[in-house]
C-alpha cells in the first residue's frame, strides 16, 4: 500500500508542505500549470532547493504582486475555485481544507461559518498554499497519509487581530484530537493552513508506523528555530503485518462493599454498551478486608459510557484508566450454511492463513436448543461442515 509519511517536529506552513511534495516527487510543471487553471495571476512563485541546518531540501515563496481583495469569505474563496478548469477531486480537497479553517474561525468569534470572512488565508497566497496542496495529493495518489506529531512552537504572533500566543486559535482549533507537541520551539512552528491541510489530508495521525521508504523529501521553512526548519515528508509502501495493532482503555475499580449479583450486572451493563472485555480478580484491601477489581477494556470512544455505569452501579469514588497497546490477529466474520441452519464463523489469520475458527455463541445455543443436541456437538459438526467444503483443519 503506498503511503506518505509526514513528521512535523519543527510545524508545518503551506509553503513548507508546498517544498516537501515537489521534493518528494511533484513536477514543478505540473504544479504550476494546473494552478494556472486558478485565473490568479497576480503572484510569483519561486521554488528552489535550499539548506536549512545542513538538510536539503525545496523552499517555497510565493510572493503577491497585486492584493485586490484580502478579507474574502468562504463563498468567495469556494466561486474562486469552482470557477477555475482544476479536476473536481482537487477542488473538492481545497475546499474541504478552506471549510477547516472556516470552521475553526467560526466557533473562536462565535458566528456563522457564513459570516467568517478570512484575514491572511483569504489572501491569494493562502489560496496558491491550498490549491497546491490539494494539486500535489492528487498528483502522488496515495491509498494512506500518516502524520507523527504536530509541533506548535511557543511564544506570541502577530495576526490580523492582534498580538496571539502560540499556536494561534485557529491552528489549536484546527488540531483538537489531534497528538500534538509544545514548546521544542520558539515562534509559530504550525500556521493554520498547515493544520488545515494535515486535517483533510491524513488518515491517521501515529508516530508506530512500519513501512518501507522509497523516497524521503524535506520542505524548507522560512524561520531559522533551536532545531531545522523543514518537514520531513516519506514516501513508502506499508509493511505487511502478521497482527494488527490498536489502542484500548482499561478502567479499573477496587470495591469491598458490593454483593456478586450487583457487580454481575454492572459488568453486564459495560458489556451491553461495547466494553471489549469484562472481569473481576479477587483482591485483599486495606486493613486486609477481601474485595473484588472490576476490570473494563474498551475503545477510547466508550470511556464515558464505562464511566458513567462504574459510578452509578459500583458506588465507587475513582477509576484508574490507563491506554492499553494491543497486538491482535487479523480476523473476519463470514456465514456459513450448516446442516444446523446458518451461523457467523469468526476466522483468524496469520500470515494470511486461516489459523482459527470459532463459531458464533449465541446463535449456537438457539441452533443446539432447536435441535436438542449439545452444544459441544453441535459446534464440532459445524466446524467438520466448514473444514470439509473449505479443505481446512481449523
Amino acid at each position: 500500500m503506498k503511503i506518505i509519511y509526514y513528521e512535523c517536529f519543527a510545524g508545518l506552513s503551506g509553503d513548507m508542505n508546498l517544498g516537501a511534495m515537489i521534493d518528494l516527487g511533484v513536477p514543478v510543471t505540473h504544479l504550476r500549470d494546473e494552478l494556472k487553471k486558478l485565473n490568479i495571476t497576480d503572484y510569483e512563485l519561486t521554488i528552489e532547493k535550499s539548506l536549512k541546518s545542513g538538510i536539503s531540501g525545496t523552499k517555497v515563496n510565493i510572493r503577491v504582486t497585486k492584493e485586490q481583495k484580502h478579507h474574502r469569505h468562504l463563498a468567495d474563496i469556494h466561486k474562486i475555485i469552482d470557477d477555475s478548469y482544476l479536476s473536481e477531486e482537487v477542488k473538492s480537497t481545497a475546499k474541504a481544507i478552506f471549510l477547516e479553517l472556516a470552521k475553526a474561525e467560526a466557533k473562536i468569534h462565535n458566528k456563522p461559518v457564513s459570516s467568517i470572512h478570512f484575514h491572511e488565508v483569504g489572501a491569494i497566497d493562502a489560496i496558491v498554499d491550498i490549491v497546491g496542496a490539494s494539486i500535489c495529493y492528487h498528483y502522488l495518489k496515495p491509498d494512506r497519509v500518516y502524520a507523527a506529531d504536530i509541533e506548535l512552537g511557543k511564544g506570541f504572533v502577530q495576526c490580523a487581530h492582534g498580538k496571539f500566543p502560540v499556536p494561534a486559535p485557529a491552528t489549536l482549533e484546527i488540531l483538537q484530537g489531534i497528538p500534538v507537541t509544545k514548546g521544542n520551539v520558539s515562534g509559530e512552528s504550525t500556521t493554520p493552513t498547515g493544520a488545515a491541510i494535515l486535517k483533510v489530508m491524513v488518515d491517521e495521525f501515529t508516530g508506530n508506523l512500519a513501512f518501507s521508504p522509497k523516497i524521503t523529501a524535506y520542505g524548507i521553512g522560512h524561520n531559522d528555530f533551536e532545531i531545522p526548519n523543514v518537514v520531513r515528508v516519506t514516501l513508502g509502501d506499508t509493511v505487511q503485518s502478521n497482527t494488527e495493532a490498536d489502542h484500548v482503555l482499561l478502567l479499573e475499580t477496587n470495591m469491598d462493599d458490593m454483593d456478586g449479583e450487583k457487580i454481575g450486572y454492572a459488568m453486564q451493563q459495560c458489556l451491553d454498551k461495547g466494553a471489549l472485555d469484562a472481569y473481576i480478580t479477587p483482591v485483599f484491601m486495606k486493613k486486609n478486608r477481601p474485595g473484588n477489581m472490576l476490570s473494563i477494556l474498551c475503545v477510547p470512544s466508550s470511556r464515558e459510557d464505562m464511566e458513567q455505569i462504574i459510578f452509578t452501579e459500583t458506588g465507587s469514588l475513582g477509576i484508574r484508566i490507563q491506554q492499553i497497546n494491543r497486538s491482535i490477529l487479523r480476523r473476519e466474520t463470514v456465514n456459513f450454511k450448516s446442516s444446523y441452519g446458518d451461523v457467523d464463523l469468526k476466522i483468524s489469520y496469520w500470515a494470511g492463513k486461516a489459523i482459527g475458527l470459532k463459531p458464533e455463541y449465541e446463535q449456537c445455543i438457539q441452533l443446539a436448543n432447536k435441535h436438542n443436541v449439545s452444544l459441544r456437538e453441535l459446534q464440532a459438526k459445524i466446524r467438520n461442515e466448514y473444514n470439509a467444503g473449505n479443505s481446512g483443519n481449523l
